[in-house]
């Protein structure tokens, strides 16, 4: 009987350590089992900055936005002549002026495909620009790049050429923009231009020499402040980067303003460009700052959604 008696505390331990140890292991399942059933983390949703700029274009430049899929697109573009004749050609507007009429249509989402005719040199443009990043608000990129390109053909009669191949040059640029403010984006474009054709000149030794490369490189600042709603003041600056052997290119500097509705913008500015294609403008820009040869001009553009 003594035996018996010593064993039952023994026993009474043992069932209580085994109790407590069955109450533990039911209490790690259980946390296991809610730790399983907790949902994964949320992915952040991509939130890309929208109206960077209100349009195409930049006065003279391409800006980094393209429309939404099935957009059309129509263009007016229109130079007068410089303002330095003062009142005999009223500062220009009544000089010799350049024109293109252009079309484009967003074919897919991020693409855009169009064409144009510019009355400078009969020139038929074919372009496409495409959106590659977008500048994202919830930390993503902090800028957006677009890319555009065209290829333009030279119509004028065959004796301005000695091969068909001379008539046709090209563009290609990289745009690079960022939404800094609500009210204040800017943008940053190199570009390269090629002419298949350069006019040349014969040396004092009869040999014929060429007044420029076939390739030209510049560099373009642009910016735009919304001075309300549906008002934005607009300056831009293209530098030219090559060095030629004969007729450097000038710079060109405009200004203007902006004014925007959901189909239509237009845009109103002074600068020094006077050819509308932008190989023209980068390759022979005649007008010079320093001398105040600005020429107004104006951007029509009017967009239908299908």
């Amino acid at each position: 009987m003594k035996k018996l008696h010593c064993h039952i505390p023994v026993l009474r331990r043992s069932i209580c350590l085994g109790l407590v140890t069955l109450f533990c292991l039911q209490l790690q399942a259980q946390d296991a089992t809610s730790d399983s059933t907790k949902p994964a983390p949320v992915a952040v949703k991509k939130k890309p900055v929208k109206n960077t700029f209100e349009s195409n274009w930049i006065q003279d430049n391409q800006s980094v936005m393209v429309p939404i899929k099935g957009t059309f697109e129509m263009d007016i573009q229109h130079r007068f002549g410089v303002v330095n004749n003062g009142y005999k050609d009223l500062f220009g507007l009544y000089a010799p002026s350049n024109i293109r009429i252009g079309l484009s249509y967003v074919v897919i989402d991020k693409l855009q495909l169009g064409m144009g005719f510019t009355k400078d040199r009969l020139q038929w443009d074919v372009n496409g620009k495409y959106a590659i990043i977008k500048q994202d608000k919830t930390g993503g990129w902090p800028v957006s790049i677009s890319w555009f390109s065209n290829v333009v053909i030279d119509t004028r009669p065959k004796e301005n050429f000695a091969t068909g191949g001379d008539r046709i040059s090209y563009f290609h640029q990289l745009l690079i923009a960022r939404k800094i403010t609500e009210k204040f984006s800017a943008q940053i474009a190199p570009s390269i231009s090629h002419y298949n054709n350069i006019e040349g000149y014969k040396d004092a030794d009869g040999k014929i020499q060429r007044k420029m490369k076939n390739d030209h490189l510049a560099i373009a600042f642009m910016g735009r402040y919304k001075l309300t709603d549906k008002t934005n003041f607009m300056i831009n600056y293209d530098q030219p980067l090559t060095q030629h052997p004969m007729n450097n290119p000038h710079p060109n500097v405009s200004f203007g303003l902006e004014m925007v509705t959901s189909a239509h913008a237009f845009q109103v500015f002074a600068g020094n460009y006077h050819n509308i294609i932008p190989q023209s403008n980068n390759f022979f820009n005649e007008n010079d700052i320093r001398d105040g040869q600005f020429c107004i001009g104006f951007n029509i553009t009017r967009l239908w959604n299908f």
